[in-house]
């Protein structure tokens, strides 16, 4: 933080001002620490969030990504995977004291955390009768295949917990929240299971990422009509 007069040094700053007065790239700066020959730590945040074309972006990418860029090693790309996981886990941790009553609580619940993914994640939400979370369980791993998902998978660890109802949620590493002619068809699959089971499906929610001029992150069946 040498290249910057104190009073402009972003750990000064948040500590006189609070985190919400500084930017973006001076948080990241405080998290890297130090710059390289030729650029400052706050050059090299600001770099890192252009070269990845967003936060969201920059959260996303494989720490051998990040070590690909000059100035960042291992040690600086471990501990900014370890601050975005801990974003996430905090904005769960938050999420799962409240009742699940529609696809936005679904996407403050999870959307944090499964936007870091690079892969697709399959998970089941299984809730009480008051709507809270009793469990949130990850039934499978990449592209939700019709052919290759099974209803009993989502559904065993809801029975096993005795669960009211639950919420089929999944991720787009694309960012592209709209549904696959796949996903229509596990949704219905998952809803004429738990009608069996006396296990309401509240939704299945597809989780995306924000896009410009776009601020819904995600898709429900429920919303459009088709639960």
């Amino acid at each position: 933080m040498r290249e910057l007069l104190p009073a402009e040094r972003p750990r000064e700053r948040l500590l006189n001002q609070g985190a919400e007065a500084l930017k973006t790239a001076e948080l990241l700066a405080i998290l890297l620490r130090t710059g390289t020959n030729g650029r400052s730590v706050l050059e090299l945040a600001e770099f890192l969030l252009t070269y990845f074309g967003s936060l969201e972006a920059l959260s996303r990418a494989p720490v051998g990504e990040l070590m690909k860029i000059k100035g960042v090693g291992q040690a600086k790309a471990i501990e900014l995977k370890a601050a975005f996981a801990l974003a996430a886990r905090l904005a769960r941790s938050e999420a799962e004291s409240r009742p699940i009553n529609s696809a936005q609580d679904v996407a403050r619940l999870l959307g944090e955390e499964m936007r870091l993914l690079s892969y697709e994640s399959v998970r089941v939400i299984c809730l009480n009768t008051q709507r809270k979370v009793l469990a949130v369980e990850e039934i499978t791993r990449g592209t939700l295949n019709e052919s290759l998902f099974h209803p009993r998978e989502a559904y065993r660890p809801a029975l096993a917990r005795q669960a009211d109802a639950v919420v089929l949620v999944h991720n787009h590493p694309s960012g592209d929240p709209n549904p696959s002619d796949a996903d229509f068809q596990v949704t219905r699959r998952m809803k004429e299971a738990g009608s069996l089971l006396q296990v309401e499906l509240l939704d299945h929610v597809i989780l995306g990422a924000p896009r410009p001029g776009d601020d819904r992150s995600f898709y429900s069946f429920r919303d459009e009509g088709y639960l």
